[in-house]
């Protein structure tokens, strides 16, 4: 089957006009941004990321980030907004920017700002920092600034985290020591409060109880034994009147002193038999007996010298006297004993209760312990940590630690890098050619009339014996091709005059031009 080209090329030249229209307005754009577009100077600045200088085998730095994500972090820092509106005021990077709007001057500087990283396994981490403008020294300047930035961002990001990481332990060490000392208090203050119940001395104290339970028992015979005495001496004298079963002599009658100095001879005999000679009690009893001696010496009268008694006078019993004396000490003996027996019952209740309040005391104090102990178990750890944040300290204020460094600095070019005008002129022929064979397809594609016999044929299926074409008149032809030479002149005149007046009174073509390729960029 031919291709109609005669029907084509008809239907083509009955299109001219809008593509042509559409042609010379995407040709004109393109040919007016490469030639009125402002020319573009662009410089850079190269970024190395050192490693340590002191391997971290013998000082590590607790400033642990990566290179890349420190990268990254120091670019959203660069970029801020703050920083971008300073640098564009300061170095006047765009020329109408005292009319522009903040968002505007910022979406400028990050558009015109490029920002690479380059890392990998078994690489060195790079990063270069380009920026355009429309001089070269702006462009230095503002890339310098940025450089200085970055070093700075740098320095205090690392500084920072090994600042307050140090300040961290610090206040870590000085907590936990203030824990120590409360801990400790109350260790001690606890140990003072049951200074007679603590686990240290249970032993001792258990066998102090042992004894005591023993001399408690020793006491108790004593005292029974006495009683015993006191009972038999009583007995005897009531049966045989004598206080003494070997008495030989009952008769012997004596005198109150006499029988006061036997009782206090008696008393001094038992009080020596425990106590020593230096004794206050021995030496009292030793005074009162050499007192008592001294008075029965001066009572005894010579025989001859004798005066008979007074019939009113009651003789004196010398066997009862011996009785009460006796009694007398046997009840001394007892009531010693009670005493002592009291005595030793109450320090037992003591031992007792201490070493009953033993076991809770050991619980809490074990406690208390264990406490001071975990305690002091993250002092000496924080110490440790506080020594290595001192380090990595030291590290990074003498930038020993790993570090960012410029490898290569920019420099004011001498010839723009942009904009490719060739590129933009060709871009915009290619575009209007593009929109206008465009314009012709979509409407071939969206024209559905009857125009030839071969789509009659296909349209209905079917073969007609003759078509007759639509015969126009000489008139109509020239009406024809007089609309079209028209159509023709009218898009050469009316184009390039609205792309005038649009350049002229609305918006320079090259920043028309700039937006739509930005605008067609952010959509595709």
């Amino acid at each position: 089957m031919n291709f109609p080209f005669r029907f084509y090329f008809s239907l083509f030249l009955k299109r001219l006009p809008v593509m042509t229209g559409l042609f010379l307005i995407c040709a004109a754009l393109g040919l007016v941004t490469a030639i009125k577009a402002p020319p573009s100077f662009s410089t850079a600045a190269r970024f190395l990321v050192e490693p340590p200088q002191i391997p971290d085998s013998m000082v590590a730095s607790l400033v642990q980030t990566e290179a890349a994500e420190q990268l990254q972090v120091i670019e959203q820092r660069l970029l801020t907004r703050a920083n971008l509106i300073d640098i564009a005021q300061k170095y006047r990077v765009f020329p109408d920017i005292s009319t522009m709007s903040p968002d505007a001057v910022v979406q400028g500087m990050r558009e015109a700002t490029r920002i690479s990283r380059s890392s990998g396994r078994g690489q060195a981490t790079l990063m270069t920092v380009r920026f355009s403008a429309q001089s070269g020294q702006i462009a230095a300047n503002v890339v310098n600034e940025y450089m200085t930035l970055i070093l700075e961002t740098s320095s205090v990001f690392r500084l920072s985290r090994a600042e307050n990481t140090l300040s961290f332990f610090e206040q870590e060490a000085q907590r936990l020591s203030a824990d120590l000392d409360r801990t400790s208090a109350r260790i001690v203050s606890f140990k003072n409060a049951n200074v007679d119940a603590l686990p240290d001395d249970l032993e001792y104290r258990l066998g102090r109880q042992a004894l005591l339970q023993e001399r408690l028992g020793r006491l108790e015979r004593e005292r029974s034994g006495a009683q015993s005495q006191r009972e038999e001496a009583q007995r005897l004298f009531e049966v045989t009147g004598q206080v003494r079963q070997d008495q030989t002599n009952p008769q012997v009658q004596l005198s109150p002193q006499e029988a006061q100095l036997a009782a206090l001879r008696f008393e001094l005999e038992q009080s020596r038999a425990v106590l020593s000679d230096t004794n206050p009690k021995v030496i009292l009893l030793q005074n009162r007996v050499k007192l008592l001696e001294d008075q029965v010496a001066a009572q005894i009268i010579p025989p001859d010298q004798a005066v008979p008694d007074s019939p009113e006078q009651e003789p004196i019993d010398p066997v009862r006297t011996m009785l009460d004396v006796t009694l007398a000490d046997i009840d001394t003996r007892i009531a010693a004993a009670s005493e002592e027996i009291e005595a030793v019952n109450t320090q037992l209740v003591d031992l007792e209760d201490s070493i009953s309040r033993t076991a809770a005391n050991a619980i809490e104090l074990n406690a208390l312990e264990r406490e001071y102990d975990n305690t002091q178990s993250q002092y000496n750890e924080a110490l440790n940590n506080l020594n290595g944040a001192r380090m990595s300290e030291r590290l990074e204020v003498t930038s020993q630690a790993q570090r960012i460094t410029v490898i290569e600095g920019p420099s004011v070019p001498q010839e723009p890098s942009a904009p490719n005008r060739l590129l933009l002129a060709a871009m915009g022929i290619a575009m209007g050619g593009g929109l206008a064979g465009g314009y012709f397809v979509l409407l071939e594609l969206l024209n559905r009339t009857i125009r030839r016999p071969e789509e009659l044929k296909k349209r209905f299926d079917i073969i007609p014996l003759v078509t007759i074409p639509y015969m126009e008149t000489r008139a109509e032809k020239f009406k024809r091709r007089g609309f079209l030479v028209s159509m023709f002149v009218m898009v050469l005149v009316t184009v390039p005059a609205g792309l005038w007046y649009v350049h002229s009174y609305y918006i320079p073509l090259e920043l028309l031009a700039t937006k739509v390729a930005n605008r067609l960029g952010a959509l595709l």
